[in-house]
């Protein structure tokens, strides 16, 4: 079963930048809305995300105002899905401040916290988890997650190559299929790539194949 992790704060326009537009969310909510189990979730408490970055980066996050309070409700959504996948479901997290540009103490590209990092560093504390895989299909390079875990042996780092469509979606689908045994799966799932935004690449499509492709890993 799949539940759908969402807060409707996260329809606020919280600051200027494109992630931020209007309608943006209430377009993918209307599409899933009726298809899948909507949960809720809280915000993630400071201590949360000091698991993942340096004081002075959530300090330097606060002083951004009403940005500070839904950035945590965005890192508290993606600890409610790794919880859920923990328990035997799947879940999409239909959240935002996006999160993959954030490292321990720096952000950037409209990222504050990173949430799928700190969900994934979160997770042992809670049940018994060492090894994950993070899958990152945004058109962009995931910096700060690649930053956060290089060098830790029980994280690994995936990031979908650009190049044309059907090599993108035969490079996803040979790295999974290399990729032992995982407890937890994780996936950045920007959908820049898509023909209509910027990196023109991905039809809808191919989006409904990574999505079963991914579906499928165990």
């Amino acid at each position: 079963m799949v539940k759908v992790v969402f807060d409707e704060a996260f329809c606020r326009v919280y600051s200027n930048d494109p992630a931020a537009a209007p309608g943006r969310m209430e377009s993918i909510v209307t599409e899933v809305r009726g298809l899948f189990e909507f949960v809720g979730c809280q915000p993630a408490s400071e201590s949360d995300v000091l698991l993942m970055h340096s004081p002075d980066h959530v300090e330097r996050v606060k002083m951004l105002g009403n940005l500070y309070p839904i950035a945590l409700l965005a890192v508290g959504g993606a600890i409610r899905a790794a919880e859920i996948a923990l328990g035997g479901d799947s879940a999409f997290v239909l959240i935002r401040p996006p999160g993959h540009h954030a490292g321990r103490g720096y952000s950037w590209g409209f990222c504050y916290f990173n949430n799928v990092a700190t969900a994934v560093v979160k997770m042992p504390s809670l049940r018994r988890v060492e090894r994950v895989l993070i899958v990152d299909f945004d058109l962009h390079f995931g910096d700060g997650t690649a930053d956060i875990f290089f060098g830790s042996p029980g994280v690994e780092y995936f990031h979908l190559p650009h190049g044309p469509r059907e090599e993108q979606l035969s490079e996803l689908g040979t790295s999974l299929d290399s990729k032992g045994e995982q407890d937890l799966l994780a996936v950045s799932a920007g959908f820049d790539r898509h023909e209509v935004d910027w990196g023109g690449m991905l039809k809808t499509d191919d989006y409904y194949e990574m999505g079963e492709m991914l579906r499928g890993f165990r």
